[in-house]
């Protein structure tokens, strides 16, 4: 690949960046409202979920656009093997290496997404919990790189994230369902309480039957008299 610089490549990847951290966001916090049932008349819990799924799907194009114009840039050394594998980088090592690794998590949680019918649904949940750790990479690749991270715009935006993650996460915590308080349907519970309740058998009682009850032969009539 023969690499080039322009003005407009850094623009895009800058640009990218951002709109990526704002999406990651946006994602990781519909994934907790679709995970706490959350849902109304206006906006339903189906509603959600497929708004939370098309966020993640557009968030993965503005990654991987931000992954090729820095890659193609050649401004900034950064070749597509640093891009995917950590502290391969020569430029700016451990702060590049964190953003790799956010993008390394959220391909694991997006393939693990396209193959969820093959995973059982415990695996699938603990693989999204990866999700979170992605988001807080994220946040500390772009607090330490990139030549808009300590401009005040750029702050606000990074802040604003922070604060909605933690909101997020401390909604999770707390609003949780009982299933995922620790009880999944591989939970091994007591007969008593897994087994529903069954009515006893109700008494049916049958009537004997009686004999047909037999009507007596009718009287002779009298003879009359000759």
């Amino acid at each position: 690949m023969i690499a080039f610089t322009t003005p407009y490549l850094w623009y895009t990847s800058r640009a990218t960046g951002v709109v990526a951290l704002v999406l990651l966001t946006a994602t990781v916090t519909l994934g907790t409202m679709v995970a706490t049932r959350v849902g109304g008349r206006a906006v339903g819990r189906f509603e959600i979920n497929e708004i939370h799924r098309s966020i993640s799907m557009i968030t993965m194009l503005f990654v991987a656009i931000h992954v090729l114009t820095t890659v193609v840039d050649s401004y900034v050394p950064i070749g597509v093997f640093s891009a995917l594998v950590p502290f391969t980088s020569d430029y700016r090592r451990l702060p590049v290496a964190v953003g790799t690794i956010a993008i390394d998590l959220m391909l694991a949680v997006w393939v693990s997404s396209m193959v969820k019918d093959r995973l059982r649904n415990a695996t699938w949940r603990y693989i999204h919990y990866l999700s979170w750790l992605s988001l807080a990479a994220a946040l500390l690749h772009g607090f330490t790189v990139g030549s808009d991270a300590h401009r005040l715009w750029m702050i606000v935006v990074q802040v604003a994230c922070l604060v909605v993650a933690i909101a997020a996460g401390l909604w999770r915590i707390t609003q949780r369902p009982d299933r995922a308080a620790g009880r999944t349907a591989h939970s091994p519970l007591s007969r008593a309480q897994t087994a529903p309740a069954t009515p006893a058998k109700a008494r049916t009682s049958v009537p004997r039957s009686e004999p047909p009850r037999r009507t007596p032969p009718p009287a002779p009539r009298p003879r009359g008299r000759r």
